[in-house]
């Protein structure tokens, strides 16, 4: 059994899907697929039940799933171990549309000496990788409490509507004028909180939004509003500053929308030492869109 088997295992867990997987780890597909064969080969067991159109873990995956995360963790703790400075490292979840927040974070946390090492993906991976102390801490957006860990919020990232510039009016925009345009959102599996709040807020208004094909990325999202024939999104405000507005313009929304970020640790941390410096970057951070 090889570390990087069990690493790819992790990451395929995480995302059940074998091509995206591919992209987190920065190898192609196949290498992918062979690697996790041969580790179930090694096990004698099959980690992922590929008969349907989406695949899933087996029971012998889900048993193995924590286990393997307990591997990495360990050998992330050695690898700090061998440094000698394990103290002034901190590995941090993220996600898209932090913007310049992230940036501000990021900056901060480096002046004070910590070397920060970034991982992006999914919410739920997230959560699970600083419950198994492969993460030191996370932000999520639109949670206040999961088992195991604690959540400290530290702002509010506001929502904007994305429009083609043909069909945007120069002023914020009634939720209800949108009632006849199709709305291009992410599955709710993907984003629950933010599909969540967006569908009730439109209900909110009288109407349930017409849904419009989903599209595989925000870049190809705003591509296809832009292009063609009138629809509209919901991007974060902090995302939006880090884009330039062509096709497709940015507006606020009437009544506004937003969803609270929180910084994630695991249950029992002591607020204190890096952790402290953290939540000072993200305050500064916080107040930079004030």
């Amino acid at each position: 059994m090889e570390l990087r088997q069990i690493q790819y295992f992790v990451t395929v867990a995480e995302v059940l899907n074998f091509g995206r997987a591919a992209e987190q780890l920065g190898i192609g597909q196949p290498g992918v697929s062979q690697q996790i064969a041969r580790l179930e080969r090694e096990l004698d067991v099959l980690l992922f039940d590929r008969s349907a159109r989406a695949i899933r873990l087996t029971e012998a995956g889900q048993r193995f799933l924590p286990a393997a995360r307990a591997v990495l963790a360990s050998v992330e703790a050695a690898r700090s171990a061998a440094t000698g400075n394990p103290g002034r490292s901190l590995r941090l979840g993220t996600s898209t549309g932090l913007g310049e927040r992230l940036e501000t974070v990021v900056v901060e946390l480096s002046s004070e000496g910590l070397q920060v090492e970034l991982i992006s993906t999914s919410t739920r991976a997230r959560l699970d990788r600083v419950r198994s102390g492969q993460l030191d801490a996370a932000f999520v957006r639109g949670l206040d409490e999961a088992a195991g860990l604690e959540f400290v919020p530290v702002w509010e990232d506001a929502l904007l509507i994305a429009l083609p510039r043909s069909a945007a009016p120069d002023h914020e925009i009634p939720l209800k004028d949108l009632r006849e345009l199709p709305l291009r959102i992410t599955q709710r599996r993907t984003n629950p909180p933010l599909v969540d709040l967006v569908m009730s807020a439109c209900a909110a208004e009288g109407f349930e939004p017409v849904l419009g094909p989903r599209s595989s990325s925000l870049q190809d999202t705003h591509a296809a509003i832009g292009a063609g024939s009138p629809s509209w999104t919901v991007i974060y405000e902090s995302h939006a500053r880090l884009l330039r507005e062509g096709r497709v313009v940015f507006r606020r929304p009437d009544p506004p929308l937003a969803l609270t970020t929180s910084l994630v640790v695991p249950a029992g941390t002591t607020v204190g030492g890096d952790l402290a410096v953290l939540l000072e970057a993200c305050r500064k951070a916080s107040d930079q869109f004030e």
